[in-house]
């Protein structure tokens, strides 16, 4: 007699997992395990080891991997890391914001006035952005430099008498490049949240009275909540990592907190205090952002 005859539990639970795997659902699950797998590998692997790093110290090229929590209060007390921070939380949020703002009425207009040249106007939305990350900084370099292109255009157009020196290395540039670079990872979103929008609604709220502005108010803008805070998310959170943007055209004024991670990975050679920098930023920028969501979630509710 075999261990298993005087015990059916693993012969019933066998039975049940075979059965689970031929359902729907256990298809699915054996679907997606595998790039799952591999996400999670990819992705919380780094994020665990950075995490890891944050509560060690280290001295030259020597790490101690005793744990401390020097990093964090270096990183959150320090005067400079604590003013980084806050500027690229501005940053990111004003980008976020203008981004938004400017790519909603080229969504709504792709959306309710593109007709059947709809794919044909998201072509051409994309179309820039099919150049490099790198060369669209430099192309806002040679527009806001001290001879370039803006400057240029409001001499010739007798607006200034000379150069102004203030459009470039600083946190407005930062600002209006990085607006630029994200605009259509804002309008993809936003496009998609208005197709959802049931043209029957505006046209019975028009019916009930409601002009354009208050049919856009009680209708439009309450059912795309969900792709203006994905267009907030997908622009916020990116943009408080970059340091090529600030580094380029930001100049002393418009470096952000990413800038200083990338000198302790780097020429500093401070892994810990680095990982306690990006932790701390990663952290912050959750609750920022979650904060951004309820208030959007609540201003849905009152606009309703």
């Amino acid at each position: 007699m075999s261990g298993n005859e005087g015990n059916p539990l693993p012969a019933m639970t066998g039975r049940t997992a075979g059965r689970w795997l031929r359902s729907d659902s256990g298809q699915g699950w054996l679907t997606i395990s595998p790039p799952f797998v591999y996400a999670l590998l990819l992705l919380a692997g780094p994020i665990l080891v950075i995490i890891a790093n944050s509560f060690w110290s280290q001295d030259y090229l020597t790490i101690d991997h005793t744990f401390t929590l020097k990093n964090y209060r270096e990183a959150l007390t320090e005067p400079i890391y604590r003013d980084l921070l806050f500027r690229s939380l501005f940053v990111s949020v004003i980008v976020s914001i203008v981004t938004v703002v400017l790519a909603y009425p080229v969504a709504w207009f792709v959306s309710f006035h593109g007709g059947k040249y709809k794919g044909i106007w998201l072509f051409v939305i994309t179309v820039p952005f099919w150049s490099g990350y790198l060369l669209r900084i430099l192309s806002w370099k040679v527009i806001l430099g001290y001879n370039g292109v803006l400057n240029t255009g409001l001499q010739y157009l007798s607006i200034i008498s000379e150069p102004l020196s203030s459009l470039l290395y600083n946190v407005n540039a930062v600002i209006i490049t990085l607006a630029h670079s994200w605009a259509a990872f804002a309008i993809l979103p936003l496009f998609v949240s208005l197709e959802k929008v049931d043209r029957t609604l505006l046209e019975a709220a028009s019916d009930l009275g409601d002009g354009p502005i208050r049919g856009f108010l009680r209708v439009t803008l309450p059912l795309t909540m969900p792709g203006i805070i994905a267009a907030l998310m997908i622009v916020m959170i990116p943009t408080v990592g970059d340091y090529v943007t600030p580094k380029l055209v930001g100049g002393k004024d418009g470096v952000m907190i990413a800038n200083a991670i990338q000198v302790q990975f780097g020429k500093a050679a401070n892994w810990p205090l680095g990982a306690a920098l990006a932790v701390s930023t990663m952290v912050i920028v959750g609750m920022v952002a979650g904060a951004m969501v309820l208030l959007l979630l609540g201003l849905k509710r009152l606009v309703k």
